[in-house]
């Protein structure tokens, strides 16, 4: 039963501790918009899409104003691109003008599923899409582009490793114009899940319903000051409880949000993804919940451990509110949109080091990075392999996001906007694994695989 302690402790949440519903993504499936022909193909995406998402926005506008929920952003996911290039053929950024055409016309902040699943080898469409992000992803605005590259079940493809290490950097210099805004857009995985619905990695997996809505529920700040009131005396086993409590609180929320909008937009409901998102914004950081822990800086030695703690957590507490926690769920780091991720960098605390440490406990991976626009693609390509390594030994999801800032060095800094906040240049080692790189081929699937 929701009585009026409930109430009243919710609405101080959404009113002071940055308490908000991230996104509800809707996904659609394109299976049935595949064609011989291209033209006809972008045409039943743009029909279909129009027609599902239409009143997506406007519901999510009425839930805001009916519950006093905010709800920051509104997306849509769609069926991985490639598999309807398989279909089609022709030019592949054909489909990423439909799908920012769809985005202005419904009016949601973005679109994801301009990927590929190439975790085994590639398929038809798959190498030709890949090759076309850095242009789809500079003549887009709201289109967000993921490629997986690895999982538990079949290892990791290292000529699709090699291959994103140079289409990050195209796409940094394609948009160098725009502070290099391409590659924070598009997101290279290990274990990619179907049903998650944050951005940039959003897709409409195809063991997924024709349509569905998931929902991504964030409350770092909500976590920190329910710490800073448990003050320093309690230990961790007290932390922890009071973690799974708080975030059972805030998963409660967006299944309600979910359920609504499901309801209003007849369209089943999917999953809520219970994952920290912070924002630039001072008071909704996940570095700061580490600090309110008793770690001086995020980054310190203790940091993968304190991370640890929240991490399961908040997944413990989720699972006991909603019976369909599914996505990510758990927390991110992404430096550039963390505020306090972005001051442990600037002071020298926080390395990429540090950060790959800390991705095989949290919910993604080395997210929202600006590394020196010199670095090569082989040291970018094996920084994914590090990390889809990570994700496929750990039987977990793994991500890399990171931006080469073309003509700036270590210490400059790049400015996003919005959501993506801005990231000082980290420092990169430098010294060469091309050797490694280039040998391509397959690292096989570990042991773990072999479950059945």
């Amino acid at each position: 039963m929701i009585n009026v302690k409930d109430i009243m402790e919710t609405i101080t949440m959404i009113d002071e501790e940055n308490l908000d519903i991230r996104t509800i993504t809707m996904g659609i499936s394109l299976l049935d918009c595949a064609d011989g022909d291209q033209k006809r193909s972008c045409e039943k995406i743009y029909e279909k899409v129009c027609r599902k998402a239409e009143h997506l926005v406007k519901t999510g506008e009425e839930i805001e104003k009916t519950y006093g929920i905010p709800i920051i952003n509104k997306r849509i996911s769609v069926t991985p691109i490639a598999m309807i290039l398989a279909a089609s053929g022709g030019n592949p950024v054909e489909y990423a003008k439909t799908l920012e055409k769809i985005a202005r016309t419904v009016g949601v902040n973005f679109i994801g599923g301009y990927s590929a699943l190439v975790q085994k080898g590639f398929a038809a469409g798959d190498e030709a899409l890949i090759r076309s992000i850095p242009e789809a992803l500079s003549v887009t605005e709201h289109m967000c582009s993921s490629v997986n590259v690895g999982s538990t079940k079949t290892g990791i493809n290292m000529d699709a490793v090699r291959l994103m290490g140079q289409i990050v950097r195209q796409s940094a210099e394609m948009t160098a114009d725009r502070d290099c805004i391409g590659p924070a857009k598009l997101v290279v995985f290990c274990n990619a899940p179907e049903d998650n619905p944050f951005m940039a990695g959003a897709f409409h997996g195809a063991g997924e319903p024709d349509c569905v809505i998931n929902v991504g529920v964030s409350g770092p700040g909500v976590v920190r000051a329910a710490l800073a009131k448990l003050g320093p005396d309690h230990d961790l086993t007290e932390v922890a409880d009071l973690i799974k409590r708080t975030a059972f609180k805030i998963t409660r929320m967006g299944q309600l949000v979910g359920r609504e909008a499901s309801s209003r937009l007849g369209v089943p409901f999917g999953i809520v993804d219970l994952s920290l998102a912070p924002t630039p914004a001072v008071g909704d950081s996940v570095a700061h919940i580490l600090e309110e822990m008793g770690l001086q800086t995020c980054g310190c030695h203790g940091t993968t451990a304190a991370l640890a703690l929240l991490n399961d957590a908040v997944k413990k507490g989720g699972v006991m509110a909603s019976s369909h926690v599914g996505g990510l769920s758990g927390a991110f780091i992404p430096v550039s949109e963390d505020a306090g991720m972005i001051d442990a960098a600037r002071s020298g605390a926080l390395s990429i080091e540090k950060l790959e440490a800390m991705t095989a406990v949290c919910s993604v991976g080395l997210d929202m990075i600006v590394i020196p626009g010199d670095t090569s693609a082989e040291v970018i390509s094996a920084i994914i392999a590090d990390e889809a390594a990570i994700g496929m030994v750990n039987s977990k999801t793994t991500a890399v996001r990171v931006i080469p800032a073309i003509g700036k060095n270590v210490g400059e800094e790049l400015e996003f906007g919005g959501l993506l906040g801005s990231g000082p240049v980290m420092r990169v080692n430098t010294v060469s694994p091309a050797g490694f790189i280039h040998r391509g081929g397959r690292i096989p699937a570990p042991l773990q695989s072999l479950k059945n």
